[in-house]
């Protein structure tokens, strides 16, 4: 059953590391943490659910989903870094 994610585990790791680095902007920028974990959470289970269903039909464009997946990662990433370097 697990075989079918492991093409997917690099987006698995990196997403959810994104997700910490998103949340904790989002906590220095002064948002209410309560509302901040509720949208996190409602986030983190949608992509659950899609990924979850959606897995199983598009799993021919597995290196695609990567690709762009990991690409707004990236600029995810670079976006945060960029940001809290002006604000050194």
């Amino acid at each position: 059953m697990l075989e079918q994610y492991l093409p997917f585990v690099a987006l698995i790791v990196f997403g959810n590391i994104e997700n910490l680095v998103l949340s904790s902007q989002g906590v220095v920028a002064g948002v209410n943490p309560i509302k901040l974990g509720i949208a996190s959470i409602c986030c983190v289970s949608a992509w659950l659910i899609i990924g979850t269903f959606a897995t199983q039909m598009l799993i021919q464009y597995v290196d695609f989903i990567n690709f762009i997946g990991g690409f707004a990662i990236f600029v995810l990433g670079l976006q945060a870094m960029i940001k809290s370097a002006r604000g050194v």
